[in-house]
């Protein structure tokens, strides 16, 4: 994870919490045209696919069509809603500073975008995916308060030494997260809401499992951050998500420490399947 020190050659102006100013009149009139035609072309997709909280938070906020969001300006219209706000960072920043963020209802948003030949794939998240993909939801006020204890939850979890399993279940809810509604599968999570390859493959495609949320299920398997993913965990609610994870978590980061690590692929016979998988799809293909 880069440090301070890292962001501080092309970031002079970076604060000790990792955040900088987001320079809205320095985007050239390029990066603009790349928000444009990442918004028009998953403008076309979310209808059917994306769940009814992601559509009305992204309504609710105006989030613009055609340039690149004003961070203050949005900002104040989320918190309005919900009381968060958003804070401009170079990039990826250290875990505590990501949690200490969310602890404090402040979503740390990268300020730069992709390059148009990235459109269909990029590594880092960037602006449109921090903010087309997170912010609609955090316009939901049981998933604002979700988030926001999952960042009190992730700096107790530091000091435990049992990270990577939170980060599991930020991966399959946060990223990568489906929710059963009115009888159908409709995604919620910013990874597949920012990419028009996932937000296609992830219901449609008979290769992933889709499988009943269950947390310490969901803590014990790896996740795939280069590809389409194996596995997509499917919550009955936002409310059921909150109440299963708003808990003292000590009694099963102990269980955390022995027992099985599932493959992001595994399929056990205690699972609520909504969809087995047939796995047809090949790896880094990208084709849905």
């Amino acid at each position: 994870m880069p440090g301070l020190e890292h962001y501080a050659r092309t970031h002079p102006a970076i604060r000790a919490d990792f955040t900088i100013d987001q320079g809205w009149d320095n985007y050239p009139a390029e990066a603009h045209d790349t928000w444009r035609r990442l918004y028009a072309r998953m403008e076309t997709i979310l209808p059917g696919r994306a769940a009814p909280a992601f559509l009305e938070g992204l309504k609710r906020l105006d989030i613009g069509h055609e340039k690149i969001p004003h961070f203050e300006r949005l900002s104040d219209g989320l918190e309005a809603l919900t009381g968060w706000r958003i804070v401009a960072v170079p990039g990826l920043v250290p875990d505590e500073k990501f949690f200490d963020h969310l602890a404090n209802r402040r979503f740390p948003a990268s300020n730069f975008i992709r390059r148009p030949e990235q459109l269909d794939y990029i590594e880092e998240p960037d602006i449109f995916h921090d903010i087309f993909g997170h912010v609609p939801m955090l316009a939901h006020p049981v998933f604002a308060d979700y988030m926001q204890a999952y960042g009190q939850g992730g700096l107790r979890a530091e000091g435990l030494g049992v990270l990577p399993n939170l980060a599991r279940l930020y991966w399959y809810t946060v990223e990568f997260g489906l929710i059963a509604h009115e009888g159908r599968l409709e995604f919620y999570g910013s990874g597949i809401a920012s990419s028009s390859a996932e937000s296609v493959y992830c219901l449609a495609s008979p290769s992933p499992n889709r499988i009943a949320f269950d947390l310490e299920r969901v803590m014990r398997t790896r996740y795939r951050i280069d590809d389409l993913q194996e596995t997509y965990l499917v919550i009955d609610s936002f409310e059921s998500l909150f109440a299963a994870t708003y808990q003292d978590f000590a009694a099963l980061y102990e269980r955390l420490r022995t027992g099985p690590t599932y493959e992001p692929g595994t399929v056990l016979a205690q699972d609520r399947v909504h969809w087995r998988g047939d796995r047809s799809y090949k790896p880094h293909s990208h084709a849905v």
